[in-house]
């Protein structure tokens, strides 16, 4: 007899009820409506203020109506492809997908421990692990190459990420021609146009600046990527008691606004131009007076604004993975365990700094790995417990009764393979440890990196490559 039917339930977690859902969405309104943001940009306040925004010089105050029909306008998902045109990444409703990310100024080697300058090599390093680890779904550029001319360090990055991972990539980078550039590259690993438009394989990372402020290069990056239908991320980082108030849920509001007014200006361009809303909101260490990056009031704020774009059915971009400690060591696992957790739980989409150190200043692909061990961890958990007839076990604990073992089952067997067997962390026991040769924690997980920088990604064809040189040759 079936006794019930094959039920699974996701774990879920909310730190807000929907009155306050409710109150922080009425809240943000009358922010854009009331103080407004300040945008210089001749083109932006013309459209703007020809869609019936109040434009008093370079203040815009934005009407609740006008958010809320861009909202409306906003694609309720997008869809991010490999460079080989498949459908990769969803970002829809509560699903994460976790990747690394960008702009590092240091590079901490795997294999010595040494601290020093992020250069465009390293960039090859850190994507081949991403690519090589499953778990990181997309990436981002990593670092910030010092060994290259400022003016076209993203553009070197960009093409390092392309040639070295088939995943979809989120760039950052200092102006339009450099949105451009990069554009062009993700047009030709993908084929073209048409076919970047059915998958897009590359997301661009936009900021405004917190309080509630535009500089014109991003504007001018806004503006672009809507023309183009290239998907945007608008995403402020408000810094509790500097940059933003002191209170969460006024930070909350700050963040929510200020990447909502991009999400105006993008629609205006082009109504249902693919966005994704979210904001860095975590707080200022008073005592350090550094932005962290593993504040347990971070993901706080991470879980509430998610919650905030699920109300707006928008795509939410995330954080977690990432530690203000300065090595791998139990502190970043610690916090990295705590953020990556919390961002599942509430389903924080695209969850990124992942392998991020020492509050965002150096990239580790030893951390990557970590990192990736514990989102293992994760999604175990996310899994939850299937309930059916077959997992209820009554008949195989029937067959075996009081005082028997299960070693010899079939429903052993068949079930094994279900628990999480990990590479990097240890189980086994004293005698065996010792007899392993008692190696700890680092010079495991420095042997496990070393093996994720020795994978070998999908190489691009030759005549890719080449046209990339001549595209090169045009940024110099």
């Amino acid at each position: 007899m079936v006794l019930c039917p094959n039920l699974t339930f996701r774990p879920r977690m909310s730190v807000l009820n929907e009155a306050q859902v409710e109150q922080i969405h009425q809240a943000t309104l009358e922010l854009l409506e009331r103080t407004g943001v300040q945008v210089t940009h001749p083109r932006a306040l013309e459209l703007l203020d020809g869609a019936g925004a109040r434009v008093d010089g370079d203040r815009v105050h934005i009407p609740a109506w006008m958010v809320e029909d861009a909202i409306r306008q906003a694609p309720p998902r997008v869809v991010l492809g490999n460079r080989s045109g498949e459908r990769k990444v969803f970002l829809e409703g509560d699903k994460y997908w976790f990747g690394p990310s960008l702009d590092c100024i240091d590079y901490l080697d795997p294999l010595t421990s040494e601290r020093r300058r992020f250069v465009s090599d390293d960039c090859r390093i850190t994507s081949t692990v991403a690519d090589g680890l499953p778990n990181y779904t997309w990436v981002m550029t990593i670092g910030m190459a010092d060994d290259v001319p400022a003016d076209i360090a993203d553009r070197v990055v960009a093409r390092q990420v392309f040639t070295y991972t088939e995943k979809p990539l989120v760039f950052c980078c200092k102006d339009v021609d450099s949105v451009r550039d990069i554009y062009e590259m993700a047009l030709l690993v993908t084929g073209g146009e048409k076919a970047f438009q059915q998958a897009p394989t590359c997301v661009h990372y936009s900021e405004p600046i917190s309080p509630l402020l535009y500089y014109d290069p991003a504007v001018e990056k806004i503006l672009f990527c809507a023309e183009r239908g290239i998907p945007l991320i608008n995403y402020p980082a408000p810094q509790a008691g500097s940059t933003a108030p002191a209170t969460f849920a006024g930070e909350v509001v700050q963040g929510s606004a200020e990447s909502l007014s991009g999400l105006v200006l993008a629609q205006l361009v082009k109504p249902g131009t693919p966005f994704i809303y979210g904001a860095f909101a975590t707080v200022m260490d008073m005592r350090t007076t550094v932005f962290s990056y593993a504040a347990p009031e971070m993901s706080l704020m991470v879980a509430a604004m998610a919650q905030m774009a699920q109300h707006y059915q928008l795509p939410f971009f995330g954080t977690g993975g990432c530690s203000d400690a300065k090595f791998p060591d139990a502190q970043a696992a610690a916090e990295a365990t705590f953020s990556c957790l919390a961002s599942a739980l509430v389903g924080a989409n695209l969850v990124h700094d992942s392998g991020w150190l020492d509050h965002g200043s150096v990239a580790s692909p030893a951390y990557m790995v970590l990192v990736h061990e514990i989102l293992d961890m994760v999604n175990q958990l996310m899994a939850g417990m299937p309930i059916s007839d077959d997992s209820l076990a009554l008949d195989v604990m029937d067959k075996v009764g009081p005082g028997g073992h299960f070693l010899n089952e079939d429903h052993t067997y068949a079930h094994f393979k279900d628990v999480w067997y990990s590479d990097l962390f240890d189980r086994t026991v004293l005698d065996e440890w010792r007899a392993q040769g008692e190696r700890q924690f680092a010079e495991r997980l420095r042997e496990r990196t070393k093996e994720a920088i020795e994978h070998e990604p999908v190489s691009l064809p030759d005549d890719v490559l080449a046209e990339m040189d001549k595209m090169a040759e045009h940024w110099e």
